[in-house]
């Protein structure tokens, strides 16, 4: 059973939602991946025949110290390197967060350019066009 009332502290978010991010750092540079095709289950799961569209390198230090985001706690990530020239053509249907090029799966989205967890401004991507995240945050409340 989903509890309906359990809620955590702001300063046990704080430390959860920096432990979260701190996670990326355990690569070179974590990676934004953006792939085409079916949402996977969860983070675990297996990308199955999503084709990658585009990777984007984060910061050495991906994200900066979390921050009350009353309630809860909020990451905001350090500078993301566009992507040049996309890996392929297709529709972005979903992105994950890997510590490095072929690294550890740290997150998991969905990607939409209004309602997603990462918006872009398109979702039709090119092979050869560049791919840009102007914004990344990461999210933790303190209850349901």
């Amino acid at each position: 059973a989903i509890a309906a009332g359990f809620y955590i502290t702001n300063a046990i978010a704080l430390v959860a939602c920096d432990a979260i991010v701190d996670a990326l750092d355990a690569g070179t540079a974590a990676v934004i991946n953006i792939y085409d095709g079916s949402v996977p289950a969860d983070a675990d799961a297996s990308i199955g025949a999503s084709t990658l569209l585009a990777q984007l390198t984060m910061s050495a230090t991906a994200f900066g110290a979390a921050a009350d985001d009353t309630p809860g706690a909020i990451a905001t990530a350090s500078a993301i390197t566009s992507d040049s020239s996309a890996n392929a053509t297709g529709t972005a249907s979903y992105f994950r967060v890997l510590t490095q090029d072929a690294g550890t799966t740290c997150m998991q989205g969905t990607v939409g350019t209004a309602t997603a967890d990462l918006i872009l401004n398109t979702v039709s991507i090119t092979i050869g066009s560049t791919v840009a995240i102007t914004s990344f945050t990461v999210l933790l409340p303190e209850g349901p």
